[in-house]
């Protein structure tokens, strides 16, 4: 099969678009046949490598994927060949305790497909059998490839972790990204108000089109002054957090008292000082969020099939481009999911 692999961690210039051995499932797995492929920075982390983390070379990203069932073991009634889905991201040993409590994002042993385990740059891709969802109705493959890995992790910030609900103010830290843009469309159907950011006027106008009822340019104005003003010096009920120490002060700051602030990433840095009087003389609350259980998923799938939420696709680039794809996200330059077509 054709794929796109990296020998070693590097920039974009270690992807290599070449042959690759095709998948050989296990009487657990099923094969699927990959349509789209959408990035995430998980993408660019295991490229460049973290201290720590042990990503088996060769590599094969890409942790969303769309298309069709290429072949499933005898005993699967719920899936046949031919068969259009999206996978779940998030792979627990479904045998231990946290899994068969159906909190499988917090088994010892779960990992991400495209990390832990080769991914979605690629024509075949084998996953857990019991990892596969059927492919919202009238969706495309690179609109169903768009969703699943932030909207699950936005729905697990929001609805699990934080419980934001009608009366709360929710401010969604940089609006243009994958979460970010699920967030604010997830805030807005759980009945909260939200302050958004975004790096330029056309990015305020596309998170406003989500359903942002106030949008920040962080690079021309004060947000932390902006949502004091906005809330009457009052702060946000939560914050969405993803960006680290670029953000992180000022996130806490803008906490009311009682204020809850869920984080799943640090995409400018870890490394990250906390007035702790700001933690306790307010009754703070941080949330640590890390992917979603299957049965969130299921959840959110059937958000799309009704029609309440919607999928935000930057860009679709080929398979053999992707390269040029990582290298615009790491440029900030889209707003929503950059997919790639298989």
């Amino acid at each position: 099969m054709k794929a796109v692999r990296f020998h070693g961690h590097g920039g974009p210039e270690v992807l290599r678009y070449e042959e690759a051995p095709d998948p050989r499932p296990n009487s657990d797995e099923a094969l699927v046949r990959v349509r789209a492929c959408a990035l995430n920075h998980l993408d660019i982390w295991g490229r460049e490598g973290l201290p720590n983390v042990e990503i088996p070379l060769p590599h094969i990203s890409g942790s969303d994927v769309s298309g069709t069932v290429e072949w499933v073991p005898p005993e699967e009634k719920d899936f046949k060949a031919g068969d259009e889905v999206i996978v779940n991201p998030g792979i627990g040993c479904g045998k231990c305790e946290k899994c068969l409590l159906g909190r499988d994002d917090q088994c010892r042993f779960y990992t991400i497909l495209g990390y832990g385990v080769d991914g979605g740059y690629a024509e075949l891709v084998k996953v857990p059998r019991t990892g596969l969802v059927k492919k919202p109705a009238g969706m495309s493959f690179e609109e169903a490839a768009s969703f699943p890995l932030v909207f699950l992790t936005a729905y697990h910030m929001l609805a699990t972790k934080a419980r934001a609900g009608p009366g709360d103010v929710v401010l969604v830290v940089a609006a243009s990204s994958g979460v970010g843009s699920a967030a604010v469309q997830l805030a807005k159907l759980l009945g909260a108000e939200v302050i958004a950011t975004a790096g330029s006027g056309e990015k305020a106008e596309k998170a406003r089109s989500l359903g942002a009822d106030y949008v920040i340019d962080h690079y021309r104005q004060d947000v932390l002054e902006e949502v004091r003003r906005i809330t009457a010096k009052r702060g946000v009920d939560v914050v969405v957090e993803h960006v680290g120490k670029a953000t992180w002060e000022g996130s806490v700051k803008a906490l009311a008292k009682g204020g809850r602030l869920v984080i799943c990433g640090a995409t400018t840095g870890a490394e990250v000082g906390t007035d702790l009087r700001y933690v306790y003389n307010r009754e703070l609350t941080i949330y640590g969020s890390f992917m979603a259980s299957k049965g969130e998923l299921l959840k959110v799938t059937g958000l799309f099939s009704q029609g309440r939420l919607e999928t935000v696709v930057d860009s679709v680039l080929p398979l053999e481009k992707a390269a040029e794809a990582q290298e615009r996200m790491e440029k900030s330059l889209h707003f929503g999911k950059i997919v790639l077509k298989v």
